[in-house]
């Protein structure tokens, strides 16, 4: 599956276009900001998530930093999905916060899964509850649980029939000393709910190793 494409919203605006500079961490970027990308850096997370830094939006705030991760399985993507940092020194009314977490995660779906009438309803209390698990406070959650179904005739007549779904979802991560939030906690708890819509058992006490963010990787058969 390829990393996830296409527009995220918070009310504010799309995510077709990046940031430039150093409005992503660099050194003219607010303190505060820098150390919130810093912990996303250093987060710790489970290996079968790669996870990248790609280009941030640049309409939705005064500065944002963006990631992309894949779940994958031996040659297999599972789900894939993007997370974004937005930062408004000045607090935005919306968000009731200086912060906001974005974010877009799809996986492609068995058909019994996909014809369950609850799925939408259990897809966000997977959001919902990935940050309770880690102790997450956090405010104004908003988002919208989609799912697709693909159908092909024709020529491309012998492909099974796909179903896909879909959550973008924004919320706001409660500010600690310095007025800074815990956004590698909240990552961490992102990847949770990128291995339980791809299917992965829990994380055992061993199941996480220290990945550091890579440079943007070429393009790579599964």
């Amino acid at each position: 599956m390829a990393a996830a494409q296409g527009r995220l919203s918070d009310g504010a605006g799309g995510m077709d276009d990046a940031n430039e500079g150093d409005r992503d961490g660099g050194t003219s970027a607010p303190l505060p900001f820098r150390a919130a990308v810093d912990a996303l850096r250093a987060a710790r997370l489970r290996p079968q998530i790669e996870v990248e830094p790609t280009p941030a939006p640049k309409r939705l705030a005064p500065f944002a930093y963006a990631l992309e991760a894949t779940v994958v399985d031996g040659d297999q993507d599972l789900a894939d999905g993007r997370l974004v940092l937005l930062h408004d020194p000045d607090g935005h009314d919306a968000w009731r916060g200086t912060f906001r977490l974005v974010t877009l995660v799809r996986a492609e779906l068995e058909p019994e899964m996909a014809a369950d009438p609850l799925l939408p309803d259990v897809c966000w209390s997977w959001l919902t509850g990935a940050l309770q698990a880690r102790g997450l406070a956090y405010g104004e959650p908003s988002g919208t649980v989609t799912r697709a179904s693909s159908h092909y005739f024709g020529g491309l007549a012998e492909r099974p029939a796909a179903s896909q779904i879909e959550i973008r979802a924004s919320w706001t991560p409660r500010e600690g000393l310095g007025g800074v939030p815990d956004t590698g906690a909240h990552l961490a708890s992102w990847c949770d709910l990128l291995a339980q819509v791809a299917g992965l058992p829990p994380a055992g006490p061993g199941d996480a190793s220290v990945v550091t963010l890579p440079q943007r990787r070429g393009p790579q058969s599964r």
